[in-house]
């Protein structure tokens, strides 16, 4: 008989010493189903007590198990009787005729050259035939990320691009200038991405003609630490599981306060656009996004203007990426702050947009009762927390209660901070009526890679109020 093993997707050197730590990883039920499989061995797995695996079938996301562990070894009849009781897979999206659409990854970075080598990687790997990157330099302060780059990553798929104004909308903006493929695709510099995330992007996109914008699966890849745990449990985003496709016309019947649902659409750290969609709506605003006064809600931004302007946005759990959270009380109390203040600055752009004002009037009431039920519950047990297995930490819980009054406090600030931000010129790109002109896709089956030559950029109007120069040596070409 074999024993399966099964590897961590983000790897760390450090073991944990916290009972409630959990190995992770991911499992598919045909390997489960080998009748010559009867053990299921996990590697590095020194300090964990019980495992977390994303169960899959093939690149379908079926969803969650939690097991005990026990000498680094987890009872393969246990997590087969567990997935079991799983949702079956979706249906296979259908490749359309013309093959898959050419696609640009954006990796938007800062000073965090080490990170980034771990995300370049993986993103190198991805099982995708016609895909470039460029990674976008915001407002570096060092060298670093530019040497990563043009020493580890001289390949010719992969472009440098600096964007020297501070603010992630803007970095995102100069990715979207710099990309030449039909279908944008972002993510960050702390995400290790699966090797068929592009496919399962491709899927969201294939879904319906109207899809402009498809979010994945973010996976938490570490849950070492107590702090991990307890933001693993308190965000939505991470349990999107179930293919989904959104209209503005079409009311989920779950989502009272929709389309304003934070969560529901999945995270900045992975999703993509049609190109010629996110030109015309102006791309990115630069009142939003970590490095400006709001801290964040860019993400949120963009999700619900593309409902608004008549496309469909689709939820896809097999466009996975894994996210190694911060592990320290000090690193979420900042993340919390930034999450308020960007939520308070979107909110805050709602109300004056006169698109979206009177939708956002009639869900109000519940968007303030689930901020106040929030504020008394705490960070651990707020009403959008799943139910958590982890030991309970009567001073953690005291802590995170202090966190969720940071973050509230942060949403009252963040009108006011949007407004600065707007009184400072923030804005959008100028927007692209006409529809660029894309590459034409090559039809190739989905899992054969092939070298496939990218077209040269397309050349942009600067965003307005203030022009941005923005640079784009190729990796061979880049000096100290």
């Amino acid at each position: 008989m074999t024993a399966l093993s099964l590897t961590r997707p983000m790897a760390s050197t450090a073991v944990p010493t916290w009972a409630g730590a959990l190995w992770v990883g991911a499992v598919d039920v045909a390997d489960l189903a080998r009748p010559d499989v009867d053990d299921l061995r996990l590697v590095d797995a020194d300090g964990h007590r019980a495992a977390r695996l994303l169960v899959r079938d093939g690149r379908e996301v079926l969803g969650v198990v939690e097991v005990p562990v026990v000498a680094d070894h987890v009872s393969i009849d246990l997590v087969r009787s567990e997935a079991a009781d799983l949702p079956a897979a979706p249906r296979p999206v259908v490749v359309p005729s013309g093959g898959l659409p050419t696609v640009t990854v954006v990796v938007c970075t800062r000073d965090r050259a080490e990170q980034l080598r771990g995300c370049l990687t993986s993103v190198l790997a991805l099982d995708h035939a016609a895909f470039d990157v460029v990674v976008v330099d915001n407002a570096p302060s060092t060298s670093a990320t530019r040497d990563l780059v043009a020493a580890e990553f001289d390949d010719p798929r992969v472009r440098y691009v600096v964007e020297p104004v501070a603010g992630l909308s803007r970095a995102r903006n100069a990715g979207l200038r710099a990309a030449t493929g039909e279908v944008v695709a972002f993510t960050d510099d702390d995400v290790v991405v699966d090797a068929g995330w592009l496919l399962g992007l491709c899927d969201g996109f294939a879904r319906a003609d109207d899809v402009a914008c498809v979010t994945g699966l973010v996976a938490s890849g570490e849950l070492r630490t107590p702090v991990q745990r307890s933001f693993d449990d308190r965000v939505s985003w991470s349990r999107n599981v179930s293919p989904r496709v959104f209209r503005l016309d079409e009311q989920p019947a779950d989502l009272p306060t929709f389309p304003f649902s934070v969560g529901a659409f999945g995270t900045g750290a992975d999703f993509a656009l049609r190109r010629d969609v996110a030109l015309a709506l102006g791309g990115f605003d630069t009142a939003f996004g970590v490095g400006t006064r709001t801290a964040g809600g860019e993400d949120l931004d963009v999700f619900t203007r593309v409902l608004f302007a008549g496309h469909a946005l689709a939820v896809q759990p097999s466009a996975l990426v894994w996210h190694r959270h911060r592990a320290d009380l000090a690193a979420l109390r900042v993340q919390a702050a930034g999450y308020g203040t960007g939520l308070g600055a979107w909110l805050a752009g709602v109300a004056l947009d006169g698109r979206t004002r009177r939708a956002a009037l009639r869900r109000a009431p519940h968007a303030v009762a689930a901020l106040l039920a929030k504020g008394k519950a705490g960070s651990a047990t707020a009403a959008t927390s799943r139910v958590s297995t982890a030991p309970a930490d009567a001073e953690l819980d005291r802590e995170l209660r202090r966190t969720a009054r940071v973050e509230l406090a942060g949403v009252a600030r963040g009108p006011l901070l949007y407004l600065r931000q707007r009184w400072d010129g923030a804005s959008t790109m100028r927007p692209v009526p006409t529809p660029v002109a894309a590459a034409a896709p090559t039809p190739v089956a989905a899992a054969t890679p092939v070298a496939v030559p990218m077209p040269a950029p397309v050349p942009m109007p600067a965003p307005v109020p203030t022009p941005v120069t923005v640079t784009v040596p190729t990796v061979a070409g880049a000096t100290s």
